[in-house]
């Protein structure tokens, strides 16, 4: 079933690993096209043009954009008690970790009278959005609202698709996550149109204000990254996310099974979504095709299994050793690591770009999606070599704070005249030697 990369023998060169190693992901610039209009007309017109288009698409037009607290109250109360308790647990330990995050006001005495401080101050008001679609993520209203709580916005607000199935509100369990975690500004509205309405807002069907945000985050269908990307500039946005992805680092020491089951796990999500084994033994790796066939043809979503599977992003890459292999693994930069060989503690210590690096045969991703503590909204498409996933720090903003006294200023002026007078810019230096002429 998997497609196979045979490196042994050889020693690649960076360049010939990005081109060897299996990668799918999107075409953004494909979907600009038919996105810009959506954009632009809720740019232009607001909720009335994100409601047509929520009509259009989802095939329902709530009666208002903001959910009413009634619905919300409800969903939390119908909840099953047994998902309470996990979404309850779920958000625990994300608090514990998230909590620990939150950085420290820094000063820096710099001179005698000169100080630079740098203080790290929220963001005014997010969005986060929570895709419909293949399945409900309640998670990732958990993994989305805790850190910006931690890091002490103010202003939240969490966007998620209309459902025909639910009275054109979202899901209840999506619902009730936001109640759980006492976010009460909901809006039934998803996709492109979703986006650009949290970007510019307007105002609802009721004549309440939707006020827009500053930052929108959260992962999405390539629709939805379409218009992140439209959007950048009039908001942050934390990335363009792909499809989601899994590389597993393993030996003979691994578990077939369980390898199989983490990569089935992952295929599960979409089509799209990439499984990738990098191992040093053929013999594990057979054993890990038969086990990947079994699990696949098992699970209750087998057709879309079996499609991201076959895809040319997913696949078995064989190396000498495990010196390759983390080389390997490196070059990939997967939005989910794992780490299953002798002494995984060490190898993962070695590891350079991963979203998220899992430990040994008891640190599946799964933890890491709902009860791990850690975020799962991570860099996909080799995007970790060079960025972090959701965290307190997305939604801070560090500020330098310059306080120096008149001896200070005196002290340095001559450097800044000179560097001024260097670039062209006297006027630069004249705005210091100004204040100490009387």
């Amino acid at each position: 079933m998997l497609a196979r990369t045979d490196l042994r023998g050889s020693v690649p060169t960076l360049s010939q690993l990005r081109r060897a190693l299996p990668r799918g992901g999107t075409d953004v610039n494909a979907v600009l096209p038919s996105i810009t209009p959506v954009v632009e007309a809720v740019a232009e017109h607001g909720s009335d043009a994100a409601l047509d288009y929520t009509e259009k698409f989802d095939k329902v037009r709530p009666a208002s954009v903001r959910v009413p607290a009634e619905a919300i109250a409800k969903a939390r109360e119908q909840l099953d008690p047994e998902v309470t308790a996990a979404l309850e647990e779920s958000i625990r330990r994300a608090r514990l970790v998230h909590a620990d995050q939150r950085r420290q006001t820094s000063v820096t005495q710099v001179v005698p009278g000169g100080t630079v401080a740098e203080k790290w101050i929220p963001v005014r008001r997010v969005g986060l959005y929570v895709p419909g679609g293949n399945a409900v993520y309640p998670s990732s209203v958990v993994m989305n609202v805790v850190p910006a709580q931690e890091a002490g916005v103010a202003s939240l607000v969490v966007a998620s698709p209309a459902q025909a199935d639910f009275g054109g509100w979202p899901h209840p369990t999506i619902l009730a996550a936001c109640s759980l975690l006492g976010v009460d500004e909901v809006w039934a509205v998803g996709g492109a149109q979703g986006i650009a309405l949290l970007a510019y807002g307007g105002e609802d069907t009721t004549g309440q204000v939707l006020d827009p945000v500053d930052l929108i985050t959260g992962p999405g269908n390539i629709f939805v990254t379409a218009a992140k990307r439209l959007v950048r500039g009039v908001v942050g946005i934390d990335s363009e996310a792909g499809p989601t992805e899994i590389a597993i680092l393993a030996d003979d020491s691994a578990d077939p099974a369980i390898v199989a089951s983490d990569m089935v796990s992952q295929a599960e999500h979409d089509v799209l979504a990439a499984s990738v084994l990098v191992t040093d033994s053929e013999a594990f790796a057979d054993a890990v095709d038969a086990a990947v066939g079994k699990a696949a043809t098992g699970t209750k979503h087998t057709e879309r299994v079996h499609e991201a599977l076959a895809g040319r992003q997913s696949g078995i890459v064989l190396v000498d050793d495990l010196e390759a292999g983390i080389a390997v693994v490196d070059a990939y930069a997967a939005e989910h690591l794992e780490i299953q060989t002798r002494d995984a503690a060490a190898v993962a210590d070695r590891v350079t770009s991963a979203g998220a690096i899992f430990v040994g045969p008891y640190a599946p991703v799964s933890l890491g999606d709902y009860c791990a503590g850690s975020n799962h909204v991570l860099p996909t498409t080799g995007s970790a070599k060079y960025a972090s996933g959701l965290s307190v720090q997305t939604f801070l903003r560090g500020v330098h704070v310059i306080d120096y006294d008149r001896d200070a200023l005196a002290d340095v002026a001559g450097h800044v005249v000179a560097l001024a007078n260097a670039e062209d810019l006297p006027a630069h230096g004249e705005a210091v030697t100004a204040r100490f002429v009387r």
